[in-house]
C-alpha cells in the first residue's frame, strides 16, 4: 500500500487506495520490476490440488524454506545440535513413486539462501559473506567460491541518519495507523498527533532521543503495549563492565566474607552462582581476601572485578578454620546476576510453601510466558501434581504468550482410576491431572501473558487470586513492527474481550486484573524477610484442604469370576 513520505506536509492524510488499483499494476513482476512489466507465471489450479500431493522420499528431518527451479526441489535442514547448524540441500525432481531419493549437499553452514524468479541463480548468506551461484546439485567446489563472492568492500554509500530518523518516526506513525486495534485509534486524531510531535525530530541528536520522541507520541494511545526498542544504542567509551560473583558480602579486615551465595534450581548447573560451581564450592562464612593476587583493600569487590564478565578469575579464599586455598572462578555480568537472585528468590518461596504445608502444597513460579518458561513449568508442576495444594505465583512475569497451553493442562479432570497389581497408588485417566486446590498469587509487576494467565484462572473457576491489581496491559501484538535498523515500534494489535451472555466488554487493558483477596507486601516487611501475600496463600490452601480434603481414590473389591 503506498504510503506518505517524510518529506510530506505534516499532517497530510495518507493515500489509502490499494497497490492493485493502481496503473501498471503487475502481481507478477519481481522486486524492482518497472511498472507495466511482465513475468510469466505459471497458474496455480486449485481444483483437486489435495489429491495432486505426494510425499517426496527422503528420509525425515527438520527442513524449511522450500524452493524449486522446476528442476530440483532446494530446501533448509536445520541439524538437532546445540549449534543447530543450517545446510542448503536438494533433491532433483522426478516422477513420483517409492524410490527413496538421493539428497545432495548444496553449500554447508548457511544462514539463509534464496532462488531468484527464473530459477537460474541461487544467492546464499554464510556469516557476513554472500554468494551467488548457479542452481543445480552442489555449488563450485571451495577453492573455486571466491570468484561467485558477492565483493561489499568496493561498496561506498553515505547516510543521514537525520533523514533515517526521519523516516522512522513516520514509519511508527504509519503501523499505529495501518495496526491498531481500535481503527478510532482510542479517540485520538492520529493525524494532528504527527503535526504535534513530528517537529521535534528537527532536534534530535542521537537514536535514544528518536525513541524518546516516538514514545511520546504513541503515549497518546494510552496501550501498554505500545512501545519503543532499539537493540543498537551507542555505549560510552568510559563505560565499564563490572564482573559478579551472585553473592553477597560483607567487608571485614581481612576481606570480603561470604554471606550469602544466591542459586536457582539446584538440579541445574548453569543455575548456580559461580563460587557454587563444584571446582570452586566456596561457602558462607569464607573470606575472599585476594583477587587475581591484589589484596582485597578495594572499597568493594566490583571495583576488583572490572572488566572480568566470563574471564577466569583467581580468588583466595580462607576458610572459618583460618586455612587458605586458591580458587579459579568466572565473574558473570550484572544481568545475569540479577537473573541468579531473582531464581533464588523463587526457590525460596518454594521451601517456605513445602515447610509451612508438611509437603502438601506444591509451589510453582512463572517468571514469565516464554518457550523458555515451558520447560521450568514442566520441572516443576509434575513434581507437585499430585499434592493437596498448589500455589501459581504469576508475581512479577513479564508476559509471553503460552497462558492457554498452561490452562489446558489444569483443566485436565481425572475421570477414572488405574491400579495395577504392584502399586498402592492408583494413576488417573487424564493423567497427571491436578485433584487439588489451587490458588495464583498476583502483583503490580504482573503484566500481559501473566494478565491473560491470572484472567483465565479465575473465569474458568481453576483458582482464585490473591495479592494486588496486576499492570493493566491486555492488548496483545505481533512484534512485526520494524524500523528500518531493526528497532521497534510496536502496536498494539489485538484488544481482549469477554462476550459469556452476562458480559460484553474490554479486559484488562488500563484497569488490569483486580485479585479476591487483597493483600499488599508492605516495604519494610518485605525487607525484613516477610511474603504476607504468599502467607495468605498458604493460609487459604489450608484451610480449603482441611475443609475440603482431597479424596484417595481406593479401588473397590476385586471381582470374583470362578466358581
Amino acid at each position: 500500500t503506498p504510503q506518505p513520505t517524510p518529506d510530506e506536509p505534516t499532517g497530510a492524510a495518507a493515500d489509502n487506495s490499494d497497490a492493485e488499483s493502481q496503473p501498471g499494476f503487475n502481481a507478477g513482476a519481481g522486486a524492482g520490476a518497472k511498472p507495466g512489466a511482465s513475468t510469466k507465471i505459471t497458474p496455480l489450479v486449485l481444483a483437486g490440488l489435495s489429491d495432486r500431493l505426494y510425499e517426496v522420499p527422503i528420509p525425515a528431518g527438520n527442513y524449511s524454506e522450500l524452493a524449486t527451479d522446476g528442476k530440483r526441489l532446494y530446501f533448509a535442514v536445520t541439524e538437532a545440535s546445540v549449534e543447530r547448524k543450517i545446510s542448503l540441500r536438494s533433491v532433483a525432481i522426478e516422477s513420483p513413486g517409492l524410490t527413496p531419493l538421493a539428497v545432495d549437499v548444496f553449500f554447508d553452514e548457511i544462514r539463509q539462501y534464496q532462488l531468484t524468479r527464473d530459477g537460474k541463480k541461487i544467492f546464499i548468506r554464510r556469516q557476513n559473506d554472500l554468494f551467488v551461484f548457479d542452481a543445480g546439485k552442489a555449488a563450485p567446489p571451495a577453492p573455486d567460491q571466491a570468484k561467485f563472492a558477492v565483493n561489499l568492500r568496493d561498496w561506498t554509500y553515505s547516510l543521514n541518519p537525520r533523514d533515517e530518523w526521519k523516516q522512522m518516526f513516520v514509519d511508527a506513525w504509519r503501523m499505529h495507523r495501518d495496526y491498531f486495534y481500535d481503527k478510532n485509534m482510542h479517540g485520538v486524531d492520529w493525524l494532528k498527533t504527527r503535526a504535534k510531535y513530528e517537529p521535534l525530530m528537527a532536534r534530535v541528536t542521537d537514536r535514544a532521543e528518536v525513541n524518546d520522541v516516538i514514545a511520546q507520541m504513541i503515549s497518546e494511545l494510552s496501550a501498554l503495549h505500545s512501545q519503543v526498542f532499539t537493540p543498537d544504542l551507542r555505549r560510552g567509551a568510559d563505560a565499564i563492565d563490572v564482573g559478579s560473583l551472585a553473592a553477597d558480602v560483607e567487608k571485614t579486615p581481612l576481606g570480603f566474607r561470604v554471606t550469602k551465595i544466591f542459586s536457582g534450581d539446584p538440579e541445574l548447573l548453569e543455575e548456580r552462582s559461580p563460587l557454587a560451581r563444584p571446582e570452586v564450592n566456596v561457602k558462607v562464612g569464607e573470606t575472599i581476601t585476594m583477587v587475581n593476587g591484589l589484596a582485597t583493600t578495594a572499597s568493594s569487590l566490583g571495583e576488583l572485578l572490572r572488566n572480568q564478565n566470563n574471564r577466569q578469575v583467581l580468588l583466595s579464599i580462607q576458610n572459618t578454620a583460618g586455612k587458605s586455598r586458591d580458587v579459579i572462578v568466572t565473574p558473570i555480568d550484572p544481568k545475569r546476576d540479577r537473573e541468579l537472585r531473582y531464581l533464588t528468590w523463587a526457590r525460596e518461596r518454594s521451601a517456605i510453601a513445602e515447610r509451612a504445608s508438611n509437603r502438601r502444597i506444591g509451589y510453582v513460579h512463572l517468571q514469565a510466558m516464554g518457550a523458555g518458561d515451558i520447560a521450568r513449568w514442566a520441572r516443576e508442576f509434575y513434581p507437585v501434581f499430585q499434592r493437596e495444594g498448589l500455589i501459581l505465583d504469576l508475581r512479577h512475569n513479564r508476559g509471553g504468550n503460552i497462558d492457554s497451553w498452561i490452562i489446558e493442562k489444569l483443566q485436565r479432570r481425572a475421570w477414572h482410576f488405574w491400579q495395577s497389581r504392584n502399586s498402592d497408588k492408583p494413576f488417573s485417566n487424564q493423567q497427571l491431572a491436578f485433584r487439588g486446590h489451587v490458588v495464583a498469587l498476583i502483583d503490580a509487576e504482573t503484566y500481559s501473558d501473566g494478565e491473560t494467565m491470572a484472567q483465565g484462572l479465575r473465569r474458568l473457576g481453576i483458582a482464585p487470586l490473591i495479592g494486588m491489581t496486576t499492570a493493566g496491559a491486555g492488548i496483545w501484538l505481533s512484534d512485526q513492527n520494524r524500523l528500518n535498523d531493526n528497532g521497534l515500534a510496536r502496536a498494539a494489535e489485538s484488544g481482549s474481550f469477554v462476550d459469556d451472555g452476562k458480559e460484553r466488554a474490554w479486559i484488562t487493558e488500563s484497569v488490569g486484573v483486580a485479585p479476591d483477596i487483597t493483600v499488599d507486601n508492605l516495604p519494610f516487611a518485605t525487607f525484613n524477610g516477610s511474603d504476607k501475600q504468599l502467607e495468605t496463600a498458604i493460609d487459604y490452601l489450608l484451610d480449603k484442604m482441611a475443609k475440603e480434603p482431597l479424596r484417595k481414590p481406593t479401588p473397590p473389591v476385586f471381582p470374583v469370576m470362578g466358581k
